[in-house]
């Protein structure tokens, strides 16, 4: 680990960059409605109007927009009503049967996902029939997300380095390349090279690429010129959510290294004012035109039942075991001649057999 919280003594710069970002990393329930605007760097991909979120919410027609860091859903009938599930708590998405009240018995996309120590299920029905977008879209979006994460978390000794060179991501493009690079994690320290990137700082040891850093702006908590027992040295310290390393770097002389420290810090917070998340994701169906795909406008034969007001904890309804870690009483079923969990109010075997 390249990690040297001894090197810094005295500071003598400090700055803030990106943070407080959550979108992507938390789930969160009825949010205020502020919440639910897309942040800097965040942009909308797609958007569907008639989604029901079928665990919490059955039988409440919504809204869905899935941007390039989250998804949100909020119900028709009151917007502060709502879900903010970002990707990065996303375990698992897929298809299988729900049995919804605006549906009936359908194909439902099931979003399982973990947050603080807890695993969240979400069912997520599209209304409109025969439409396969809720399904394709979020699951081409979530791969997008999970194959781009050197944009948004920090990497050590990854293979990023081909033939002392650095591999670019996507819109990636290398504003400096700087040799004779002290890392200052070692008593002697180790010689290598410095890459400046529009999304990142990289570091790699001349003789061996492996032995390498990549920090991305997103990670960066603060870049700072301070003393050391190696002299005067370029010190970045990462964000908690990253690890929290401070790590220490030395360039001869010292203006050269000031010089190095002004372009970063000034990339640093260019990336602040609008970050890159590393997700890009086009719409492959182009638009019909609009004469084509107009139809006669129909009432839905569905009826919406208002469910009392519940002032349960709105986390239950979506706990992926339906309870809050407890047992219920095991009963005996005269049906099935066996003993088995007492059901929760409301539910019947033959509905649980029906999902099945």
């Amino acid at each position: 680990m390249m990690d040297d919280s001894r090197a810094p003594t005295n500071s003598s710069s400090s700055n803030s960059a990106a943070s407080n970002i959550w979108q992507d990393r938390e789930i969160r329930f009825d949010i205020p409605l502020a919440h639910l605007d897309l942040r800097r760097g965040e942009f909308q991909i797609d958007s569907m109007d008639s989604v029901e979120d079928t665990k919490g919410n059955n039988g409440e027609r919504g809204e869905l927009i899935i941007t390039n860091l989250r998804l949100i859903w909020w119900s028709h009938k009151n917007r502060r009503t709502n879900l903010s599930v970002g990707y990065n708590a996303i375990i698992s998405i897929n298809i299988r049967s729900a049995s919804s009240r605006l549906r009936g018995s359908t194909q439902a996309l099931y979003v399982l996902t973990k947050f603080n120590g807890s695993r969240f299920e979400f069912i997520f029905t599209n209304l409109v029939r025969n439409s396969p977008r809720l399904f394709t879209t979020i699951q081409a979006v979530f791969r997008a997300y999970d194959t781009t994460k050197l944009y948004r978390d920090l990497k050590l000794r990854g293979a990023i380095i081909q033939d002392k060179e650095l591999k670019l991501l996507p819109h990636e493009q290398t504003y400096n390349k700087v040799n004779g690079v002290w890392n200052l994690s070692s008593d002697q320290g180790n010689l290598g090279t410095f890459f400046i990137t529009n999304v990142r700082l990289v570091w790699h040891a001349n003789l061996a690429e492996n032995f390498n850093v990549s920090i991305p702006y997103l990670q960066m908590k603060s870049i700072r010129i301070r003393d050391s027992k190696f002299g005067p040295a370029l010190v970045i310290e990462t964000t908690p959510r990253s690890g929290g390393y401070i790590l220490g770097f030395r360039v001869d002389p010292q203006e050269r290294m000031r010089d190095i420290y002004k372009e970063i810090h000034s990339l640093w917070q260019v990336f602040s004012v609008n970050p890159i998340f590393g997700v890009d994701y086009t719409m492959e169906d182009r638009p019909q035109p609009l004469s084509s795909v107009t139809v006669q406008r129909t009432t839905d034969d569905v009826e919406v039942l208002d469910q009392e007001e519940d002032n349960s904890d709105v986390f239950a309804a979506y706990y992926a075991d339906g309870t809050k870690n407890t047992d219920r009483e095991a009963v005996f079923h005269p049906d099935l001649g066996l003993a088995i969990e007492n059901l929760r109010e409301g539910i019947s075997l033959e509905q649980l057999w029906s999902v099945l």
